[in-house]
């Protein structure tokens, strides 16, 4: 039917209609995604008022995060792969599903086992959604300048989603009560998952049996699911267990690796690694997430238990981020790539992210939010911006069609990776560094400051390093 309407139409109109499709594709990926990155940022400022509400302890509150973060930074790597081989828009659509009816369970959810529950199959739908994504950007907009508008698009509703569930946590939970950050995916989910329905075009995949490697599935999802475990609750055990569990993981990464260089279906084809530009550029978001997602936790605990800032307050302290990063990726980033190339965009948004944690180090007791919070926070955004769609294009650039819902996954995995590892280490950081203050008799909130200035000044050295790490990796190689 749709070939008979087209025939029917001047070249001009099919073309037009065939853009149309595809950026309104664009605009069904990006509600999802933008659902989905909310509700991994949006549970952070609540977490007090449901520490209240169910009788959490404090170790028992941090699973409210930890089983979303550990299903979905388990799944990713499987389901982008999966993705592939079924049909990416199959894939998005019953990620979208799981994800909305996981939603509603968290936000009725009476009890602790429950909320626990939910939110791990939060995190399964969101792998879901999120691990086919840009595979579909890619094969959607094959042009480069278009790709890198597409991108910048995307990555302008991830980074800025981000902020914004900081604001909407406080906005909701103050208004009206913590349930509502999870119900308020009901209506969103259902209608993305109808628009994703009826815009998105269908795909068979290349069908199961071209890569069902269900042994290597198992081992991969084992691995990064202690992976995410043994990052996530460091803090909690002996050292002699983390160590443990961490031998662990390696060895199914290692078991993994194996399987993989000998199946004949190999689940992940290790050609891929082979890339310099795709591992390169998973290994700088792995320290470039760590830092960001370090300065979003830190500096809300900072705002909150030394400047006094309340939960409304505190989301209302972050909405320039997803402004300012949303304006620069949507009205500059994709033609700054297109000028000046990927490599140098990263590199100037890096310059501008450390720069951003340096003043940030300063963190004063008596702080003024003009002065001393904004200012880092803008050029963190800035640098954000810059970084994060270019970074994302040279990962891509580095993959082949086939394997493009896998280096989808590959590359929220890393980010998930990150997000923990930097979340762990900096946390970690500063609740140390306080308590010793404490214990030689300092006042609260200016141990509480110092810690957090450590933990401010150790991201600072990791935006460095991801600095240093870009420029020596993803050089453009002379011809």
């Amino acid at each position: 039917m749709s070939a008979t309407i087209e025939n029917s139409m001047s070249p001009a109109a099919v073309t037009a209609s065939r853009r149309y499709s595809r950026w309104a594709s664009l605009a069904v990926l990006c509600a999802g995604t933008l659902m989905t990155v909310l509700d991994g940022n949006i549970v952070t400022v609540a977490m007090p008022a449901i520490q209240r509400d169910l009788g959490f302890s404090g170790p028992g509150l941090a699973w409210v995060v930890n089983a979303y973060l550990i299903a979905f930074g388990g799944l990713l790597l499987l389901v982008g792969r999966l993705g592939d081989l079924v049909g990416r828009k199959r894939m998005f659509t019953a990620g979208l599903a799981v994800f909305t009816a996981a939603s509603v369970l968290a936000g009725t959810a009476t009890g602790q086992g429950l909320l626990i529950a939910a939110r791990a199959l939060q995190g399964a739908g969101s792998a879901m959604a999120s691990a086919v994504v840009l595979g579909m950007l890619v094969a959607l907009f094959p042009e480069p300048r278009e790709q890198a508008r597409a991108i910048a698009a995307f990555s302008a509703v991830g980074a800025a989603g981000g902020a914004l569930g900081t604001f909407l946590g406080g906005a909701l939970t103050q208004a009206r009560n913590w349930h509502w950050i999870f119900l308020i995916n009901l209506p969103i989910g259902v209608a993305a998952w109808l628009a994703a329905l009826r815009v998105l075009a269908p795909e068979r995949g290349a069908g199961l049996g071209k890569g069902a490697d269900y042994p290597g599935a198992a081992l991969v999802t084992s691995a990064l699911m202690l992976t995410v475990y043994v990052i996530v609750g460091a803090g909690g055990r002996s050292l002699t267990a983390t160590l443990l569990l961490t031998a662990l993981a390696l060895a199914l990464f290692a078991a993994f690796t194996l399987r993989q260089a000998r199946t004949a279906r190999p689940l992940l084809r290790l050609r891929l690694f082979r890339s310099r530009l795709l591992s390169g550029a998973n290994a700088v978001q792995v320290l470039m997430i760590a830092t960001m997602y370090g300065f979003q936790f830190i500096g809300a605990l900072y705002l909150q238990r030394v400047l006094g800032y309340g939960e409304l307050a505190t989301g209302t302290a972050f909405l320039p981020a997803p402004v300012a990063i949303g304006l620069l990726m949507l009205g500059l980033s994709a033609r700054t790539v297109a000028r000046y190339g990927g490599y140098r965009v990263l590199l100037a948004g890096l310059v501008l992210i450390a720069a951003g944690m340096a003043l940030l180090s300063r963190a004063p007791v008596h702080a003024s939010y003009a002065v001393d919070v904004l200012p880092p926070l803008l050029l963190l955004s800035a640098g954000f911006a810059a970084a994060m769609p270019a970074l994302t294009g040279l990962a891509m650039s580095g993959a082949r069609e086939e394997d493009a819902g896998l280096a989808s996954g590959l590359f929220n995995t890393t980010q998930v990776v990150g997000g923990s590892l930097g979340l762990a280490v900096l946390s970690t950081l500063a609740a140390s560094r306080t308590g010793g203050l404490l214990d030689r008799g300092a006042e609260l909130i200016p141990a509480t400051a110092e810690g957090y200035r450590l933990a401010f000044r150790v991201a600072t050295g990791i935006a460095v390093a991801a600095l240093v790490l870009a420029g020596v990796v993803l050089r453009p190689r002379r011809r």
